[in-house]
């Protein structure tokens, strides 16, 4: 049988160590890694079946952070560990995208626990495979380091174009309504203004290098409701 694999992101040696050594004792496969871009490598390249993330890596992108990019193309399961317990500090984990928070220090048999309870939902709740790269034709969208490349020049997008195409690009074949777009990239109280999404879709469309005349086009408008990525 399979070991489930974990990943444990902290910036201490001592508490990789500790943990490396308590959780294989469950019989987990442990991998770890000492800051957070090394965090989200390890996620693209070795999808791990849970992850702890220290909320405080000493260098950037810090645990949040981490989170929060790794929620915009993965489901894998976070437990969020601080030396902090207060109320803010776990809205805060919770709202990057975390599923449980744990504050040090803390036993083994609990962190274990909790690990398991967390893998239970999953089971019972199956959540997207983690993909950390999304190719189209000559578009290549790299969702670890968010960079953008078409036909094998990188593209600069500012964030919110970025953000927009990402979003449309994790829900290929789906339309997106012009409110549902705002929402996710601009916030709840742009949600009258569709004009934004139409002015950022022409950007993203010259910038991605469009020619329906040479039938290349991944953003499809749906008139009067919103936009459609194309993924085949």
């Amino acid at each position: 049988m399979m070991k489930l694999k974990i990943l444990v992101v902290d910036d201490e040696p001592q508490i990789r160590k500790q943990l490396r050594i308590g959780l294989g004792g469950f019989g987990y496969e442990v991998v770890t890694a000492a800051n957070g871009q090394e965090a989200l490598t390890l996620v693209a390249q070795q999808s791990p079946d849970a992850i702890i993330l220290d909320i405080s890596l000493g260098s950037e992108p810090d645990g949040v952070e981490v989170c929060r990019r790794l929620r915009e193309w993965s489901n894998t399961p976070i437990i969020m560990l601080s030396v902090h317990n207060e109320e803010k500090t776990k809205v805060i984990a919770l709202h990057a995208g975390a599923d449980d928070y744990l504050t040090k220090p803390f036993g083994m048999e609990e962190l274990q626990a909790r690990i398991v309870a967390i893998l239970r939902r999953v089971a019972v709740e199956p959540g997207v495979s983690p993909k950390a790269e999304i190719q189209v034709d000559a578009l290549r969208i790299d969702l670890v380091n968010r960079r953008v490349f078409v036909e094998g020049d990188e593209v600069h997008l500012t964030p919110k174009e970025y953000d927009l195409l990402r979003l449309l690009a994790t829900h290929p074949g789906k339309v997106i309504t012009h409110r549902a777009i705002l929402n996710a990239v601009w916030g709840p109280e742009y949600g009258e203004m569709d004009h934004y999404v139409r002015v950022f879709v022409t950007q993203l469309r010259k910038k991605l290098r469009e020619n329906p005349a040479r039938n290349v086009r991944y953003i499809l408008n749906e008139p009067g409701i919103g936009y459609r990525f194309v993924n085949t």
